[in-house]
């Protein structure tokens, strides 16, 4: 027998839960519902307030009608003192007929009914049965006898009848109803109607929406007179408009992402055609006057070969630089392998050597060895970039760069002694990239004019999961 547990099914241990049934309503209906709630428990509330207060006034109105036939019972004695017993007996029945609230019917001594049996005009009743059973108190009975001068001369019936105070609660309570169902059924179509008014620039909303959702960025909203509404088309507008703004500059950066990989081909073309070209002719040459010279069958000249052999270590230096160069500004060299306060130092060297009469000054004592390759590289062309513009736009004398790291963020500033910006300045492709390489890093830059010159600031944030290493490791790993 297998006495192993059974564990029921995962479906069947967690039932999916259903959803609400006003789960598909709209806000509208979902409004009006909670009304019509709130209205149904509002009439609750009323219905027991009239049945409770109804059943006490039923309650009062019978007692009050009790003690009315025994006070209606000793003035008509008191009235009829010199009349016969049974004109006094038919008085009293004709006077009882006029009594609410209470049936009275008058006896003699021989227990015979006075007066003739008349209808009761007050049977055909309007008011329900259940609304009569709900606040009727028990119908009391009891008999009073009717005496002159210690003589007993018949008796009184008296029976109590709410029935005719019922009917008129009943009629004021369906009144008050019908008023109050008119009231309120008014109230929710003007209700109805509102909130077609008020929602509607939800709906507009939620048109204008699909359209950012199919990129269609000219979606407007005309705002609403409702305050709330207003502030929320006023949002929505601005959001659009910043979304055409960036689908624009996205437009704008592509084109120029573009521009800049044509004119690095069409710039890397030349510099191969310029002085790959003419090295390798040369080369060619060198080569083929070597063939020449080992072919001849007289003596070899050395010192020809030795002429031929240096001209091509001449070219092979030249071709060397040049390939140098391409290849630092395709990728800077050492970048990730040497600190990157190395690498900075080594690129405003290269500047100085290139540019003599301008003083470059650089500090970067506050840096890690690294922030990672995204990060360092953007440090670098900032850098690069920034030092470039002061040359060849703003002819300055002195350029400084300074670099460090605070409170988990890099800031670099470099600032030049040249002409500034002009008033018609225009951000053109270098600055662009380095905004969007910055903005990229969820970094900060900025372009001011300084006095004199001009001045960047970039503030990048660093990366949580970079390393720093220090000495002993990076001695550990040169030895390896």
């Amino acid at each position: 027998m297998d006495t192993r547990p059974t564990f029921p099914p995962p479906d069947a241990a967690e039932p999916k839960a259903r959803p609400a049934p006003w789960s598909g309503w709209s806000t509208r209906a979902r409004l009006i519902a909670v009304v019509l709630l709130i209205d149904v428990l509002a009439a609750a509330v009323s219905c027991g307030v009239v049945v409770l207060n109804a059943r006490s006034a039923v309650h009062v109105e019978t007692r009050a009608s009790l003690e009315t036939v025994d006070s209606l019972v000793a003035d008509t004695i008191r009235l009829s003192e010199t009349a016969s017993p049974e004109t006094l007996l038919q008085a009293l029945d004709i006077r009882f007929q006029a009594l609410r609230h209470v049936r009275v019917a008058v006896l003699d001594a021989a227990e015979r009914r006075v007066g003739a049996v008349t209808p009761d005009h007050r049977t055909s009743r309007k008011a329900p049965a259940w609304f009569a059973n709900l606040i009727r108190p028990p119908i009391e009975r009891h008999s009073l006898p009717i005496a002159v001068g210690g003589r007993i001369l018949g008796s009184a019936q008296i029976t109590t009848q709410p029935m005719d105070e019922i009917e008129e609660i009943w009629g004021y309570a369906r009144a008050l109803s019908l008023t109050t169902f008119a009231v309120n059924a008014a109230i929710l179509v003007a209700l109805y109607l509102a909130l077609g008014r008020i929602l509607a620039p939800l709906r507009r909303l939620g048109e204008a929406l699909m359209q950012l959702e199919h990129h269609d960025y000219t979606a407007r909203l005309d705002p609403p007179g409702t305050p709330e509404l207003a502030l929320i088309a006023e949002r929505f507008n601005k959001v659009a408009g910043a979304l055409s703004q960036t689908r624009s500059a996205n437009a704008s950066l592509n084109q120029k992402l573009l521009t800049a990989q044509d004119d690095e081909r069409r710039r890397t073309a030349l510099e191969l055609h310029d002085d790959f070209g003419p090295c390798l002719f040369a080369l060619e040459a060198n080569a083929a006057s070597i063939a020449r010279i080992a072919a001849n069958a007289k003596e070899v000249d050395r010192a020809k070969l030795a002429a031929r052999a240096a001209e091509i270590g001449t070219i092979v230096g030249q071709v060397q630089g040049v390939n140098r160069a391409l290849l630092n500004r395709l990728r800077p060299h050492g970048l990730g392998q040497a600190p990157l306060a190395t690498c900075l130092d080594l690129l405003l060297r290269g500047f100085g050597e290139r540019h003599p009469g301008i003083a470059f000054v650089g500090r970067f004592d506050g840096l890690a060895r690294g922030y990672g390759d995204l990060v360092d590289l953007t440090i670098f062309r900032c850098v690069q970039e920034s030092a470039t513009n002061a040359v060849r736009h703003g002819r300055a004398k002195r350029v400084e760069a300074f670099a460090d790291e605070e409170a988990g963020t890099v800031r670099v500033e470099i600032r030049d002694d040249g002409t500034g910006l002009p008033a018609e300045h225009r951000i053109g492709l270098g600055l662009s990239g380095m905004r969007e390489r910055v903005e990229a890093l969820q970094g900060t830059f900025a372009l001011d004019n300084a006095v004199p010159g001009a001045i960047v600031r970039i503030a990048i944030p660093v990366p949580p999961d970079r390393t720093r290493e220090t000495g002993d490791e990076l001695s550990i790993a040169q030895s390896v």
